[in-house]
């Protein structure tokens, strides 16, 4: 039987726990099977989790504890490991973040804003303001630098979902910065697009009623999972993985995508006010 890959547990906190998770179980002598046994988690989710990728569900935590006689270790280390991963995001999106890793490709429909995998520094501080304007100048800067972290799944070198979003024409029309700094955000989706890192779209004004027009949704497939959808408000999001719900969800992204210019024309516009923005020009 080969050696079992070495993890560093330094990496991050979600390394360290899973790391301590295999030694633990590995000293029990015992299986990742036998250790989910008569709970209903996975034996290809317990693995996850011991390579750094998930998190430990506090559900999961107990019978762990139990099964591994660990006295509560990883019952207790639950909220660290749950800080190490949102930090800068609200709760409700730690699913979200967890998914955004595993995901083979990731669709999203943003009717008001540029999608926040791929929002500059600066897109990003003006959001967090305007949703959060009596913060702190550290929450404020918590937040960006968690998003701006985030947006590393679509660098190179990562092993990146792939990612297409769906941008109203109003996102251009009525920018949310100075034109230097929108110039700055939307040189930024076209340089991705280029790089065929995105595929991205614009739904053009006039192109009449759809049904995703009461706000935004993301949608998130996998090698070895069903989709998954989030939906989000001002203050509060939901993942949604009922398969009839989430049927209804796909249908109206492809609506949606249909209705939509083609990618290559979606660039060019993208680019072309970029181009209107540096040189003070606003697209009526």
């Amino acid at each position: 039987m080969p050696a079992s890959k070495e993890i560093d547990g330094s990496e991050s906190v979600l390394a360290f726990y899973g790391a301590e998770l295999r030694y633990k179980r590995e000293q029990a002598g015992l299986t990742l099977k036998e250790v989910v046994k008569d709970c209903y988690f996975s034996v290809s989710y317990l693995s996850e989790i011991e390579r750094g990728f998930r998190r430990m569900p506090r559900e999961l935590a107990p019978h762990v504890d139990r099964v591994l006689g660990t006295d509560g270790f990883f019952t207790r280390r639950c909220d660290d490991v749950r800080r190490s991963r949102g930090g800068g995001y609200a709760h409700y999106f730690e699913r979200v973040l967890e998914a955004e890793e595993r995901a083979t490709g990731i669709e999203e429909w943003y009717p008001g804003l540029v999608p926040g995998l791929l929002q500059t520094a600066s897109y990003a501080r003006a959001v967090v303001l305007g949703a959060h304007p009596l913060s702190t100048e550290e929450e404020v800067e918590e937040k960006v630098s968690a998003r701006l972290k985030r947006a590393q799944l679509l660098e190179a070198d990562h092993k990146n979902p792939a990612f297409w979003m769906i941008l109203h024409e109003s996102v251009l029309s009525s920018p949310l910065l100075p034109m230097d700094e929108m110039a700055e955000q939307l040189n930024h989706i076209a340089e991705l697009g280029w790089r065929r890192r995105i595929v991205p779209q614009i739904l053009p004004c006039n192109s009449g009623p759809h049904p995703l027009m009461m706000g935004s949704v993301k949608t998130m497939r996998f090698r070895d999972e069903p989709p998954l959808i989030y939906i989000e408000s001002a203050y509060s999001g939901d993942t949604i993985d009922d398969p009839e719900i989430v049927g209804q969800y796909l249908k109206a992204y492809d609506l949606v995508r249909a209705a939509a210019l083609p990618p290559a024309a979606s660039l060019s516009m993208i680019q072309a006010t970029a181009e209107d923005f540096r040189n003070g020009k606003q697209r009526n």
